[in-house]
């Protein structure tokens, strides 16, 4: 029996997701999430989606599950009611997501003492994400340490920038020193839509130029260049670039200096400012795109004015990266917003037939799960809606990987 199965985990600070995938045929065998992890009321939910298994549909349990371990004992539990547990001699890795991988890691790898020293090295350019993200690695190896356990690092896909994009214009010894410089995000999604939408195209992934906007509550834009990234808009952090559910994008520097002389806030005052209160919720008090939309449509001004500030952001990537490519064969749009408002995707690209886009309106107001062209016949430049699946970008890499 050849192994082909790969389990996808990504472990936060209070909470697992999970994935089980045969990439035989690429499919989803189960899917889950342990939440509130440490808490009185845990919750796991776990659903079988092959076998006799299925036919039951979700299943849940609620009670305290006090840490990462007892969290995964428990997946591995339920995948084993289902016969596919950890001990199945189908499965074939397990493959990690890791938020940060520096300028170490810029591809899948798997993981042994020093890959993982160093990952917990670079947790102070990822102190909410690494340390769980670790926690995770440490347990399932602890599970099964005689299967390979790959990390596949969101920064990665953007390590083919050139180095003129990468670095900020500060002092050179300083920016080393601390290895501040533009890293990106999202990168198992940028990865997994640029290449889907060469595949929608019809077309090698190495002719096709493509903006990724990626759209969810933390959002990023990427220019693709034959499937290699050749800017990204978030930076050092997640911070940079576009307006999110939270966070505030770009923004001057001196905002910081300002709000510590003049408004006397501390520097984690600031963080928090400008990562959890800032962006469409703070500027309208809701950062539910759905809620924004509603409101805007009932003339709430504040609404108004977060959605307009939201869209004009977006138009300023496309037109940058635009010019960075030279050539756009496609604008893609993903994620939660980018896939299911169509408000968006049509205000993001409303005046920018110069630039060759133009959407089919129809197209464009329908919903489908599928990955679809939703611009007009005669536009130069394709638009498409291409729904991420970074679980299936995750197994795939790393199953890759252990099969060379």
């Amino acid at each position: 029996m050849t192994a082909s199965r790969v389990l996808v985990l990504n472990s936060g600070s209070s909470s697992v997701k999970y994935q089980l995938l045969d990439m035989a045929d690429r499919s989803r065998l189960a899917v889950g999430l342990v939440e509130r992890i440490g808490e009185e009321t845990s919750r796991l939910v776990h659903e079988p989606l092959t076998g006799p298994a299925s036919a039951g549909g979700k299943r849940e349990q609620v009670g305290p599950i006090a840490d990462h371990e007892a969290a995964l004992k428990a997946v591995a539990g339920e995948l084993a009611a289902d016969g596919m547990g950890l001990d199945s001699p189908e499965l074939a890795a397990v493959g990690h997501r890791v938020v940060h991988g520096g300028t170490r890691f810029t591809r899948p790898t798997v993981i042994d003492d020093e890959v993982l020293a160093e990952i917990r090295n670079l947790i102070p350019l990822a102190p909410l994400h690494n340390p769980a993200n670790v926690t995770g690695i440490e347990v399932a190896r602890s599970l099964r340490a005689d299967i390979p356990q790959v990390a596949v690092f969101d920064t990665a896909f953007h390590s083919t920038m050139p180095e003129y994009v990468a670095r900020y214009a500060i002092d050179a010894q300083v920016a080393d020193a601390y290895s501040v410089r533009r890293y990106g995000f999202h990168g198992t999604s940028h990865a997994y839509v640029s290449r889907a939408t060469a595949a929608l195209l019809g077309k090698p992934v190495e002719d096709v130029n493509v903006i990724v906007l990626h759209l969810g509550n933390g959002a990023s834009a990427s220019a693709v260049r034959g499937g290699l990234c050749v800017e990204t808009s978030m930076g050092m952090t997640p911070l940079e670039g576009l307006v999110m559910g939270t966070r505030s994008g770009d923004l001057d520097p001196a905002v910081v200096f300002h709000l510590a002389r003049v408004g006397g806030l501390s520097v984690d005052e600031i963080d928090s400012l400008l990562n959890k209160k800032s962006g469409l919720l703070g500027m309208c008090g809701d950062n539910d795109m759905r809620e924004v939309l509603r409101r805007a449509g009932e003339g709430d001004e504040a609404a108004r004015l977060a959605f307009a500030t939201y869209v004009h952001r977006l138009k300023k990537y496309i037109g940058a990266y635009s010019a960075v490519l030279g050539r756009v064969d496609a604008v893609a749009f993903t994620a939660g917003v980018g896939e299911n408002a169509h408000q968006v995707r049509e205000a993001a690209l409303d005046g920018l037939a110069e630039l060759g886009l133009a959407l089919d309106l129809e197209a464009n107001a329908a919903r489908s799960p599928q990955p679809r062209l939703v611009s007009a016949d005669y536009a130069r430049v394709a638009v498409a809606v291409v729904p991420t699946d970074e679980e299936l970008e995750i197994a795939t890499q790393a199953y890759a990987l252990v099969t060379e």
